[in-house]
C-alpha cells in the first residue's frame, strides 16, 4: 500500500478498526462529533505512557467540546489491553478512550503515519477531525518528543470558535499578545467593506480588525 501524506481537507477514510473497546467503524461511530485520532510509536514505552496519562487527564475537557479521543499503534490488541491495565494499576489512571490495534500497519500506511526513515513504528501523528469527517488539522512529532495536549485541546476549541463565528484565530489565542482573547474579522474583499470595517470594529488597519465574542 502506498505511504501517502494525509492532507488538511481530506475526508477521514471509512475503515473498520479493532480496538480495546471492540470493533468500530470510523468515522461513522463519531458522526456528528469531533474526534482526535492520534498514533504513538509503541506500547510499554516511557514517552508514550506519559502521553496517554496526559490525554486521559484532559479526557473530559475534550468531551465538553463534543470531541472524542482515539489512539493507535502498530501493536496487537492484547498488548494495548495489558498496557492500559498497567497504567491503571501503576499510575492510578484509567484510560477511557479506545486504542486501535493496527498490527498489520495498513491503517498507518494509509494515513501516512510511518516515517520512511524511522523503521516500521508510527510517528506521533495527530489528526483533528470535524463532525463531517473532514480532517481539519494535522500534527507530526518525532518519536523522542512527547506532545503538548493543552495545545491539541486549544486547537479543537479554536477550530470550533472559528467555524461558529466565521472568524480567524490569532496566535496563542486566547492569550494573544496584540488582541488578547478577541478574534480576527476576515479581510475585506472590496473598498467599501474595507472602509466600513474601520468604523465598525477595532482595527490596526482595514485588513487587521478584531472583535470580542460572547
Amino acid at each position: 500500500m502506498e505511504n501517502k501524506m494525509t492532507l488538511i481537507g481530506d475526508k477521514f477514510p471509512e475503515i473498520e478498526v479493532k480496538t480495546t473497546m471492540g470493533m468500530m467503524k470510523l468515522p461513522e461511530v463519531h458522526k456528528g462529533k469531533w474526534f482526535v485520532f492520534f498514533s504513538h510509536p509503541a506500547d510499554f514505552t516511557p514517552v508514550c505512557t506519559t502521553e496517554f496519562v496526559a490525554f486521559q487527564k484532559r479526557y473530559y475537557d475534550f468531551k465538553k467540546l463534543n470531541c472524542e479521543l482515539i489512539g493507535l499503534s502498530i501493536d496487537q490488541v492484547f498488548s494495548h489491553i495489558k498496557w492500559v491495565q498497567w497504567i491503571k494499576e501503576n499510575l492510578d489512571t484509567e484510560i477511557q478512550f479506545p486504542v486501535v490495534a493496527d498490527d498489520t500497519g495498513k491503517i498507518s500506511e494509509m494515513l501516512g503515519f510511518i516515517h520512511p526513515g524511522k523503521g516500521t513504528n508510527t510517528v506521533r501523528a495527530v489528526l483533528i477531525v470535524d463532525p463531517e469527517g473532514t480532517i481539519r488539522a494535522i500534527l507530526y512529532y518525532p518519536q523522542e518528543l512527547g506532545r503538548n495536549m493543552d495545545e491539541i485541546l486549544r486547537m479543537v476549541r479554536a477550530l470550533q470558535v472559528g467555524d461558529k463565528h466565521k472568524v480567524g484565530i490569532p496566535a496563542n489565542w486566547p492569550n494573544n499578545e496584540l488582541i488578547g482573547d478577541e478574534v480576527i474579522i476576515p479581510p475585506a474583499s472590496d473598498v467599501k467593506t474595507a472602509e466600513e470595517r474601520m468604523k465598525k470594529y477595532e482595527c490596526y488597519d482595514w485588513w487587521l480588525c478584531h472583535k470580542k465574542i460572547s
